[in-house]
């Protein structure tokens, strides 16, 4: 069964996905902000890391460098989730690295979707 990390600042939101995932097959784990999200990374080794844009302690293109720099977690694919403007924001996180952005609110077969497609990328 592969883990999620979940990386959102919003109890309610966290709640949903936490819902849809486990609905899904997944198991979960969760950081509620930039500085978490390494911390929670390095000890629950997840498989794939969702990752909402706009968070306490640096946005999701900080969490994203700082993935990075650990070679133990460079790897995990990410699946970055925003209510900003999606354009420039999707933008922004695929050229950080992201594998795939997710506008909010979220679709769930999309979020299923963009979840299956980057566990199974080669």
């Amino acid at each position: 069964m592969a883990k999620i990390l979940i990386v959102e600042d919003d109890q309610d939101t966290r709640q949903l996905l936490k819902i849809r995932l486990e609905a899904g097959g997944y198991e979960t784990a969760f950081a509620v902000d930039a500085i978490g999200a390494i911390g929670t990374a390095r000890e629950e080794r997840p498989d794939l890391i969702l990752l909402d844009f706009g968070l306490p302690g640096g946005d999701g293109i900080v969490v994203m460098e700082r993935l990075k720099i650990f070679p133990a977690l460079a790897h995990i694919p990410v699946v970055v989730v925003s209510a900003r403007e999606p354009t420039s924001t999707g933008q922004r996180a695929l050229i950080a690295g992201a594998h795939s952005f997710i506008q909010k609110p979220i679709d769930n077969e999309e979020l299923l979707a963009a979840i299956h497609n980057a566990l199974h990328d080669e």
